[in-house]
């Protein structure tokens, strides 16, 4: 094509120079990300098929589809895309993909500006003094000696998400299924993220894996903060820890936020034969899948936390489940996880609580919302229409959860 500037939104894509620049500042793309963005825009009057990228991008090398997946994801975040939003590259279900932004073609060597390199992969850029886009990861020591990572990322207030079923700081902010919750959670805030013993860039060989060990945890990342009194976040898991945290440390919590939280793990909330058999299957099944390495049993694993997203989110899950821990780390993490009870510490809770719940919650249901409620003192319990256990960018429960934690963490 004769064409070798193409401008969209704010960015200009030479094809000819290999440059990417957004508002004439240069945006620094990983070079297979690249030729993918480069084939895509070239060809956006159609579907491409996954074949023919696969063919243009490596051309006739053999390469696996996550590498493909890689690719996309980088190239979208390049320019302020995700796989949830799919503003400028779209997914067609068995067909491909396909560029759908408008677009406007001009001659090689019409795109201007200079500046810095953004580097990617890294969440979009809202702006080139955005907080969100510094980031810092540092490690500290638990009590037992054991080596935590942790990362700080923004400006403003601190708010500390405990960590939860399975984290990896350096890599999670990447993936679509957790990015939105990175960029919404970091605007016009601190936030400080963990990876808990045993998973992501913590030491995998801790001999412990309770309650005790994860409030250690957590107590090591607030001390190397030096952070007085703090709000926490406690997702899935993460709640049982944070609530556990709050009771036992009431000087050092300030607000404590639940979203999709549990105080019991489900062998211990099963009220019958019945429901203790499925609770079996289903920690049967989970650790089938660690110790086999099976896809379809962690893809159906992985479909319980998002189950109105799209198949394409389940392997992406998995993938980077695969990337957090050793699969017998991960069998430990599901034993302790079905027997956590820390219920009996909940009315010991003292600072205002937020519980939210997707009211189909496919994973954990909302009874334990209800539960919950029922145990803090001081707490407002809202329900969010949805079936997934952690909200997607793109369903309307996600702006809501955004909307009930800025209030509740600005009150």
């Amino acid at each position: 094509m004769t064409d070798g500037v193409f401008r969209f939104e704010s960015f200009d894509l030479d094809v000819i120079r290999g440059r990417l620049s957004r508002n004439g500042q240069p945006i620094h793309v990983e070079p297979r990300a690249f030729a993918l963005l480069c084939h895509l825009v070239q060809n956006r009057d159609r579907v491409v098929t996954k074949a023919e990228l696969l063919d243009a991008v490596w051309r006739g090398r053999f390469v696996t589809e996550a590498a493909l997946t890689t690719a996309l994801r980088t190239a979208r975040r390049a320019v302020g895309d995700d796989g949830s939003r799919q503003r400028l590259i779209r997914t067609l279900q068995r067909r491909g993909y396909q560029f759908v932004a408008p677009t406007t073609p001009g001659p090689a060597g019409a795109a201007t500006g200079s500046g810095p390199t953004v580097s990617v992969p890294g969440p979009p850029a809202r702006s080139r003094a955005s907080g969100a886009d510094r980031e810092v990861i540092r490690f500290c020591r638990a009590r037992d000696g054991t080596r935590i990572a942790y990362a700080v990322s923004g400006d403003g207030p601190p708010l500390v998400r405990t960590a939860n079923w399975l984290t990896r700081i350096d890599v999670e902010r990447t993936v679509d299924m957790w990015s939105h919750w990175f960029d919404g959670l970091t605007r016009d805030r601190q936030l400080i993220r963990y990876d808990e013993r045993g998973s992501g860039l913590s030491d995998w060989t801790s001999p412990g894996i309770t309650v005790e060990d994860w409030i250690a945890d957590l107590d090591a990342v607030i001390d190397a903060m030096d952070l007085d009194r703090i709000p926490l976040l406690g997702v899935s898991q993460g709640g049982a820890v944070a609530l556990a945290y709050a009771a036992r440390r009431p000087e050092r919590v300030s607000r404590l936020i639940l979203a999709g939280a549990y105080a019991r793990g489900r062998l211990v909330r099963a009220a019958d034969d019945n429901e203790r058999d499925a609770a079996a299957v289903d920690l049967d099944v989970a650790r089938l899948g660690w110790l086999t390495q099976d896809r379809s049993l962690l893809r159906f694993f992985a479909s319980q936390f998002q189950a109105d997203a799209a198949p394409e989110r389940w392997d992406e899950f998995v993938a980077l489940q695969r990337q957090t821990t050793s699969a017998e780390n991960g069998v430990r993490f599901l034993e302790a996880l079905a027997h956590i009870d820390v219920s009996a510490l909940a009315h010991q809770v003292r600072c205002p609580t937020l519980i939210i719940h997707s009211r189909e919650d496919q994973r954990v249901p909302v009874a334990e919302a209800m539960k919950l409620a029922s145990l803090i003192p001081d707490n407002r319990l809202v329900l969010l229409e949805s079936r997934n256990h952690l909200l997607t960018g793109s369903e309307p429960a996600w702006a809501q959860f955004l909307h009930h934690v800025n209030s509740f963490l600005a009150a």
